[in-house]
C-alpha cells in the first residue's frame, strides 16, 4: 500500500489494522473500520473523486457491519460522476440489478483449505 503515497492523485484510506473477522466473528473495532471506510467513501465522492475502489465492502453487509441501504446510498451519489468498483462476497440481488457491471470471481483453490496462513502483502 505504500506505493500509493508514492503516485500522485491516488489517495488510499484504510480506517487501520484490524483483526480477521473469520476466526472470531465480528469485534466492535471492525463495526468502526466499517463506518469509518463508508464515511471515507462518502466523503471521496463529495470531493470529485473520478474512481473509487472499495474493497471487501459487500462482505460489510455479509457480517452485519453495514446495511444494504448504505451501499445503495454509495451507488447512488456515484451513478453518472464516480466510477465505483466493490468487491466482496454474496451481493444481494438487488444491488447485482443496480449495478452496471458485475463480475464473479470464483475461487478453485486457496492455501488457507491446506491449513496455510496469511501472509502479508497477500491475502492481507
Amino acid at each position: 500500500m505504500n506505493i500509493f503515497e508514492k503516485i500522485e492523485n491516488i489517495h488510499y484510506r484504510c480506517p487501520g489494522k484490524h483483526p480477521f473477522i473469520m476466526p472470531r466473528g465480528t469485534q466492535p473495532i471492525h463495526h468502526r473500520h466499517a463506518e469509518q471506510a463508508y464515511q471515507a467513501a462518502i466523503d471521496a465522492v463529495d470531493h470529485d473523486c473520478q474512481l473509487l475502489i472499495c474493497d471487501e465492502i459487500l462482505d460489510t453487509i455479509l457480517f452485519d457491519l453495514l446495511n444494504q441501504e448504505q451501499l445503495f446510498d454509495l451507488v447512488n451519489r456515484c451513478r453518472g460522476k464516480v466510477e465505483l468498483v466493490m468487491t466482496g462476497r454474496n451481493a444481494p440481488s438487488a444491488l447485482i440489478k443496480a449495478a452496471d457491471y458485475v463480475t464473479e470471481l470464483v475461487q478453485i483453490k486457496h492455501p488457507y483449505y491446506q491449513g496455510a496462513r496469511a501472509r502479508k502483502g497477500i491475502e492481507y
